[in-house]
């Protein structure tokens, strides 16, 4: 077990870095400007384009200030890029920012100056929270109107006291749900009978200091398996869906963890009837960890609609990729063969590349060579062959059988990828035979670039011609 959650582990982190359906580049591409996070306290939302996005020059001048502690100027600046861009990607998070910039600057103050600032900051979270609802920093926003409400309260303002007041009568006591939930374990392994209404109890209290002792419940369910587990999952993820969508998304997960024929047909309900694309994904996800024959015919059943979003279809090729038996390549081949779409083709060639079968090598290569496929695609299967370990000699063959410049400079980089003898040997090829300047340029480039005793008086040889 603690392997396949370790393997499930290296999946989800290798998805979540290919970033969804951008899964197979042939080299690096330009990433949405990343600036230093000010430590601990604010996070900054990325984006998520390659795309110049309007005020984006000022908005890492603004994010620059707040990371070295300039907090007015960096209030400033934000305000400033609300003004001249406000149709911006940026300007509905620019009120937290500020807002958070303001909150430090009171900070640094005292008296009536100190409470301009923070009242300052609430009105800008208050004009977040109004005009843009869906803005990526509305839950730091929320938590940073507490600190802001406290730092008022102690500087005598009667309705943030009141505020603060209020919010302390309903806050959770997470050490005490913590108890409980030890409670609840150890009470399952004594007397199972008197555990499980217990549980049905913290699973039918649906309020919201109750969600993290309910999905610590459903954590306990999950162990205990049985009837009484799938039912309850069942109606937390989908028949009574509980208000939480992390409690929800909980226990989709964990119907991936009970070993039972009921699960699975849980999960494929779920992937039929649910419209959430969060469960959607938690389905797909839970899916994939069983060996039910069953779950790999409907991954690639789903991964075939045309009337569901591709990203959903996606992660379901991804997850045929990581789970199933050697059928799992004869399959990924049938569902390339009938995809139109060069981005889904294109998650079907990296979810190749993670199979270990020699049939997967050797498609990746079939489809580099295949003239009726769009470049772009062609590309991929050349990057992911290159990694899968494609001997060098088959990459050169590529290259010389094919006359489309972008082909054969991917072959000059699936080459430079390999650094060893052989590739090292077919990059000198290249450089002292091709007839292309371009693609000689390349193979030295990438010589420079290797660590081989050979190289430095092969490029002397070159430097003598």
């Amino acid at each position: 077990m603690m392997g396949r959650q370790i393997c499930t582990a290296m999946a989800l982190a290798g998805w979540t870095l290919l970033g969804g359906m951008r899964i197979a580049a042939q080299e690096p591409e330009a990433e949405a400007w990343r600036g230093p996070v000010v430590p601990a306290e604010v996070r900054f939302v990325e984006y998520g384009t390659t795309q110049e996005v309007p005020g984006d020059s000022l908005y890492r001048r603004a994010r620059s200030a707040l990371n070295r502690r300039e907090f007015e100027a960096a209030a400033t600046q934000f305000q400033e890029l609300r003004r001249r861009f406000p149709s911006s990607a940026f300007t509905p998070d620019t009120y937290y920012y500020e807002a958070f910039a303001l909150y430090r600057l009171g900070q640094e103050r005292s008296g009536a100056r100190a409470r301009e600032s923070h009242q300052r900051a609430l009105e800008l979270l208050d004009r977040q929270a109004a005009e843009h609802g869906s803005a990526g920093t509305l839950p730091d926003a929320r938590a940073l109107r507490g600190r802001i409400q406290g730092e008022l309260a102690r500087l005598g303002d009667a309705r943030s006291r009141d505020a603060v007041l209020d919010r302390a009568q309903q806050a959770c006591d997470r050490s005490d749900q913590e108890l409980r939930a030890a409670a609840l374990s150890a009470l399952l392994n004594m007397d199972e009978e008197r555990a499980l209404p217990i549980l049905r109890e913290v699973l039918a209290n649906r309020d919201a200091c109750g969600a993290e002792l309910r999905a610590q419940a459903i954590f306990i369910l999950a162990q205990h398996g049985g009837d009484e587990a799938v039912d309850a999952l069942l109606d937390l993820a989908s028949r009574d869906p509980d208000p939480d969508p992390e409690v929800r998304k909980a226990a989709v997960f964990w119907l991936s963890q009970v070993d039972r024929p009921e699960a699975v047909t849980a999960l494929l309900d779920l992937l039929e009837d649910s419209d959430d694309p969060e469960i959607l994904e938690q389905a797909i996800f839970a899916l994939s960890q069983h060996d039910d024959p069953r779950a790999a015919e409907v991954l690639g059943e789903y991964a075939r609609r045309s009337d569901v979003p591709a990203e959903a279809r996606g992660r379901a090729i991804f997850w045929m990729g990581q789970s199933g038996g050697p059928e799992a390549v004869g399959a990924l081949r049938e569902l390339f063969a009938e995809m139109a779409d060069p981005e889904l083709k294109k998650a079907v060639l990296f979810a190749m590349s993670q199979r270990s079968e020699p049939g997967a090598r050797e498609f990746l290569t079939d489809v580099a060579l295949d003239r009726r496929q769009p470049p772009e695609v062609r590309k991929d299967a050349l990057f992911w062959a290159s990694q899968s370990g494609i001997p060098a000699s088959e990459l050169v063959d590529i290259l010389r059988s094919s006359d489309d410049p972008e082909i054969r400079e991917a072959v000059i980089f699936g080459l430079a990828q390999q650094r060893g003898p052989e590739a090292v040997d077919a990059l000198m090829d290249v450089a002292r035979s091709e007839d292309d300047p371009e693609l000689r340029e390349q193979a030295i480039f990438w010589l420079g670039q290797m660590d081989d005793p050979r190289i430095p008086e092969f490029l002397l040889e070159l430097i003598r011609r």
